[in-house]
């Protein structure tokens, strides 16, 4: 995967705000003192009679983006992902799910690939905390054709939209022509016969390069692209479970509430197979080199194999 281009979903979101900025007029942005780094300051460039900087008051944009909702806007609330689902899970609970305002959350910095800003800001709980939501989509794009198109898509669903976006530069894999964005749907990348990887946003690229690596040890790895975490594309976990009868779920996120919480919930009503769950592994993270941070952790390619071959 190294040869590949490497963008980080975080400037997808930024440069398709601005995008569909120039096609549609209710479009407003929020930012909680953070346009530099979420790269929405892509678009306030572009718009800046569109762009509202809240100030480091997050709590009080999602208030601001759900009272914008019910003008006919369609605000994108843009902030660090430990702030928009953390410290202002009340006002996203209460103020924009609860009535089932039409705002967009775009959860930047989200998992340990943060980085050097260490285990305070390194948000391995969000996608479990937005679940629990009621009508809250929930979307992980793996790449910036997937980010992009998940922007794209979420502004035309109507209702609450949970975004999340990384820091880190990541290889750009889903170039298939065919390849179609679709909420609640996920995409087959690699087919395969002795175990099915299912990922979610960055590692959906270490789970490909573990498939490669498995492959040279005679093991035929599956891999499933799941970006929607809520709704789950159930259909498509079930058939991907029944086609190798062995699970393994892959995220940059703790193993408890996330992805493989999911997926597990649905193969124990509809097709019980043993799974594996791979991710954060109900700890906090710490300061050092993305990179560094993920081989550690072993959810880069390598260590996504040594897991599932020993696993296996």
């Amino acid at each position: 995967m190294s040869e590949v281009k490497k963008i980080a979903t975080r400037e997808s979101y930024g440069n398709a705000l601005a995008e569909l900025g120039a096609e549609h007029d209710n479009l407003v942005v929020l930012d909680a003192d953070l346009a530099g780094a979420t790269k929405t300051g892509v678009f306030k460039k572009a718009f800046p009679e569109r762009h509202i900087d809240c100030g480091i008051a997050e709590c009080n944009m999602m208030g601001i983006a759900a009272g914008l909702s019910t003008t006919g806007k369609v605000p994108f609330a843009s902030t660090f992902a430990m702030f928009a689902a953390g410290r202002a899970f009340e006002q996203v609970r209460n103020s924009i799910g609860y009535p089932h305002m039409n705002v967009k959350i775009g959860a930047t910095h989200a998992g340990i690939s943060v980085g050097e800003d260490g285990a305070s800001h390194q948000c391995n709980e969000d996608l479990a905390l937005m679940r629990t939501i009621p009508g809250m989509v929930v979307i992980n794009p793996s790449d910036d054709i997937e980010a992009r198109a998940a922007v794209k898509a979420a502004y035309e669903y109507v209702g609450p939209v949970y975004l999340r976006f990384g820091r880190l530069a990541v290889p750009v894999i889903n170039t298939n022509p065919d390849y179609k964005f679709e909420i609640g749907k996920g995409v087959t990348l690699r087919e395969g016969t002795d175990v099915t990887i299912i990922a979610t946003g960055l590692c959906v690229s270490s789970a490909l390069d573990a498939a490669e690596m498995l492959a040279k040890d005679g093991v035929s790895a599956k891999v499933v692209n799941i970006h929607t975490i809520k709704p789950l594309d159930e259909e498509l976990v079930v058939e991907a479970a029944k086609a190798t009868g062995k699970v393994v779920t892959v995220e940059e996120h703790s193993v408890i509430g996330g992805l493989g919480s999911a997926v597990c919930e649905t193969l124990c009503a509809k097709a019980p197979t043993p799974v594996l769950k791979i991710g954060v592994q109900d700890v906090f993270g710490e300061s050092g080199p993305a990179a560094a941070l993920l081989t550690k952790y072993k959810l880069d390619g390598a260590g996504v194999y040594e897991q599932i071959k020993a696993w296996l």
